[in-house]
């Protein structure tokens, strides 16, 4: 019996050990400083493509997309508190939409229904409009289609973008909770 308490005791130890009150982006942890980051989310298939003031930018594959671009940010604290992946460009609706979809039935699956749903555009009528009428809507900023997930360590947010730098494209976000109120008690600090 006490072999057992001991062993039992050894496997709670253990597994708090490994547990991480962080959320975790491809199983990297969105804690400590951004080259401590970096390093880890370069060990994991992603290639450095720009690091300066606080912020780094990498190219990779993402949830069996190809070609992400992933954005990690440092608060001026030091301490990782975001990371957002930019998919690719898309040039139709058909395939906007289709990133998003599969996206969002991914991240359902994982963490269940979204805490919010918002899928619309500005215009309702254009649901009968073709591709290019909806694209053009996209591009206006005239579409609305998000969603986000609030869990125990952070929250999760999905949706379609569009930049003049990178034009539509799917947009997701990581927000790591502990280092988020970090960061937020260090605004408040300074009132």
């Amino acid at each position: 019996m006490k072999k057992l308490i001991l062993t039992l005791m050894l496997l709670a130890g253990l597994t708090a050990t490994a547990q991480t009150g962080h959320m975790t982006f491809k199983g990297v942890p969105i804690d400590g400083n951004l080259n401590t980051v970096v390093s880890k989310l370069k060990q994991k298939g992603f290639t450095l493509l720009h690091l300066e003031n606080g912020s780094a930018m990498l190219s990779g594959d993402f949830a069996s997309f190809k070609n992400c671009t992933v954005g990690v940010f440092e608060h001026e604290s030091g301490i990782v508190n975001r990371i957002v992946v930019a998919f690719s460009e898309q040039k139709k609706w058909t395939y906007l939409y289709h990133d998003y979809s599969k996206l969002k039935d991914m991240l359902i699956e994982k963490y269940g229904d979204p805490a919010n749903v918002e899928e619309e555009f500005s215009n309702q009528s254009l649901y009968s409009l073709d591709d290019n009428d909806k694209m053009h809507e996209v591009r206006m900023d005239r579409c609305r289609y998000f969603c986000n997930w609030i869990t125990e360590k952070g929250s999760i947010e999905l949706w379609i973008a569009h930049d003049t730098m990178v034009g539509c494209h799917v947009v997701l976000l990581y927000i790591d909770a502990e280092n988020d109120s970090k960061v937020h008690s260090s605004a408040i600090d300074d009132l």
